[in-house]
Formats: structure tokens, C-alpha cells, sequence
């Protein structure tokens, strides 16, 4: 065993629909305005430009289901998602045999300090400390295809305190999974252990302590986080 000069770092693990064993996370990455309408709502073109990417850190994700609402950090907004865990990887993986690399799935926010972001965007600098704050991305529990089979459709909501504030169909992404899969192993080498979020549909709002937020999704269940 190698021995090293600090403690090593825990690796961050999820919880797994049915079994006791945690998902190990790598690395995550997500993808910037894969749904048309949100596109639109975001200000931006539609049309199918090539995805881009930003990253979040691997203990970004909480399984916990509270999420705690940075002070002072102007607007926090929501953005549902739907999280993809690899099983497998490489590099220049094909279109058709990225789907075979996917271990399962799960419901997923990728939390924003809105603002600034948008300060960020007008500087023209990198988005992370406005992507990848402490706790930024709650996630629900993993549903592995082998028990979901293949999600290459399906609905996925967001109510807020009751009320429906995003829905989305997986299926009307600009970018599939697959598509994405083999796009971000042309500029890194992929691994069992990553984890995309896929964009957010339309929708995205500010959330405040005390608020209420209900993800579901066909074949993966439903998902609750606190505001605190």
C-alpha cells in the first residue's frame, strides 16, 4: 500500500437503489443548455451547436436531501437534471456503444448562484464558483439499467413548495446521452466513476430556506430536498 505524507481524501460514494454497496464518484461533468426551452429562457440560439461543458467536484453531490442556501450570494437558483453514472469508459468511444458504458441513473439539481453567474458570463470568466459551491448538487438515490432498463425517454418534474416549476421529457434533449457520452470522450478519457449531469429543462427559479423541492421521474422515483 502506498503510504502518503496527509491522510487521503475519502472517495465520495452514493447510495444504490436496492443494494447496500455505493456508486464510487470520479469526476463529474455537466452539460450547458441541452434542452431548447431553457436555451430560449437562458437567452440563447436553439439550434443544435455542439454541447459544451463545465465540471462540478465529486463531493458536490449530497445524497442527503437537505440543501444548505448560501448566504449572500444574491439568487440561488434550481435546475433539474438527469445524472448519468458510468460503469465504464475510454476514449473515442462510438455514438452507437456509449450506452453500453452507462451503470444507471439518477435525479439531480445542479444548484447556481445565479448572479454570479451572471457576472461571470459578462467578465467572460469560468462559471465554477457560481457551479461548484459547497453541497451544489444534490442527488437522488442511483437506479441501475439493469434494474430500469435503457432511459432513453421519459418525464422528469420539479415541483417547488407544491407547485410544478419544471418538466422536461429526456428524450427532447438537444444532445442524447449516448451523443454526449461519445462527444466528452473525444476530450477526456473516460472512467467507471464519472458522473454528466445533462442539462435542465425550462423553468429555472430561485429557492429560499424553508422551501420544498420534489424531483420525480419515470423509473426513478422521487427525490426530496430541504432548503435550509
Amino acid at each position: 500500500m502506498p503510504r502518503y505524507v496527509l491522510p487521503a481524501p475519502p472517495v465520495v460514494g452514493l447510495p444504490v437503489a436496492g443494494t447496500a454497496a455505493l456508486f464510487p464518484v470520479r469526476r463529474v461533468y455537466c452539460v450547458g443548455r441541452n434542452y431548447a426551452a431553457h436555451a430560449v429562457e437562458m437567452g440563447h440560439d436553439p439550434d443544435r451547436e455542439p454541447p459544451f461543458f463545465f465540471q462540478k467536484n465529486p463531493d458536490n453531490l449530497d445524497p442527503s436531501g437537505r440543501f444548505p442556501c448560501p448566504e449572500g450570494a444574491g439568487e440561488v437558483h434550481h435546475e433539474l437534471e438527469l445524472a448519468v453514472f458510468l460503469g465504464a469508459g475510454g476514449r473515442d468511444i462510438p455514438g452507437e456503444g456509449a450506452a453500453a458504458c452507462i451503470f444507471g441513473h439518477a435525479l439531480a439539481l445542479d444548484m447556481t448562484l445565479r448572479d454570479l453567474q451572471a457576472a461571470q458570463k459578462k467578465a467572460g470568466r469560468p462559471w465554477e464558483v457560481a457551479k461548484a459551491f459547497e453541497r451544489s448538487a444534490p442527488v437522488g438515490p442511483i437506479h441501475p439499467v439493469a434494474a430500469t432498463g435503457p432511459l432513453a425517454a421519459g418525464r422528469i418534474t420539479l415541483h417547488v413548495n407544491g407547485a410544478l416549476r419544471q418538466e422536461g421529457e429526456i428524450g427532447r434533449m438537444i444532445w442524447k446521452v449516448p451523443e454526449i457520452i461519445a462527444h466528452l470522450s473525444r476530450h477526456f478519457v473516460l472512467a467507471a466513476g464519472d458522473v454528466i449531469l445533462t442539462g435542465t429543462p425550462a423553468g429555472v427559479g430561485p429557492v429560499a430556506p424553508g422551501d420544498r423541492l420534489d424531483l420525480a421521474g419515470e423509473r426513478l422515483g422521487r427525490f426530496a430536498v430541504q432548503v435550509v
